[in-house]
């Protein structure tokens, strides 16, 4: 415990180094990076080896100012992660339902061809007549679908799971457009 009452813990957070890099107070959770971009970000860390997370840090300038509002930039990390893991395909029924109501709920919020399923089917319709849906989606619900697709598929990746973790990691970055496709970016 370091004198100031935070555990100082031997593999940073990309997030908590994202926080120090904006000037923001010592945190996993920057109000500069998008809740969605920071839910993955944190899985990843906490799946991923220590050796792992130090490939990690040289990605924290890519999530500064990532912090926009709206339903697609949540929705397309959302349909990413979710796509990821449904495509490797060890997850219990639970998990599998719970992620297929996730991608099905993302791609409506993309292209509203498909319904949203699960509980988003009267929440989003309820929130969005006073304005709620998005920021509700955006810190509470797609946070939580990003954190289980990325643990089941750390769950599925065995012998690289770092590699396969990181690559993950910079594609929500380049689907949220924090990295031009293309462009070159950390290893």
């Amino acid at each position: 415990m370091s004198e100031y009452g935070r555990v100082v813990r031997p593999d940073p957070c990309v997030m908590e180094l994202v926080s120090k890099l904006a000037r923001e107070p010592w945190t996993d959770r920057p109000s500069c990076v998008h809740p969605t971009l920071s839910a993955a970000a944190r899985a990843v860390h906490d799946h991923t080896s220590s050796a792992g997370r130090r490939e990690l840090l040289p990605l924290a300038p890519k999530f500064i100012n990532t912090a926009r509002p709206g339903l697609e930039v949540s929705a397309r990390v959302v349909a990413l992660c979710v796509s990821t893991a449904l495509a490797g395909g060890d997850m219990t029924g639970d998990e599998a339902q719970r992620l297929h109501g996730a991608h099905q709920t993302a791609l409506h919020l993309l292209t509203g061809r498909t319904e949203p399923e699960g509980a988003a089917r009267w929440w989003l319709p309820l929130l969005g007549r006073f304005g709620w849906s998005e920021p509700f989606y955006r810190t509470f619900v797609a946070t939580e679908q990003v954190a289980e697709a990325v643990a089941v598929t750390a769950r599925q990746a065995n012998s690289d799971r770092d590699r396969r973790l990181r690559q993950l990691l910079k594609q929500c970055l380049a689907a949220h457009g924090a990295l031009r496709p293309g462009a070159p970016t950390p290893s």
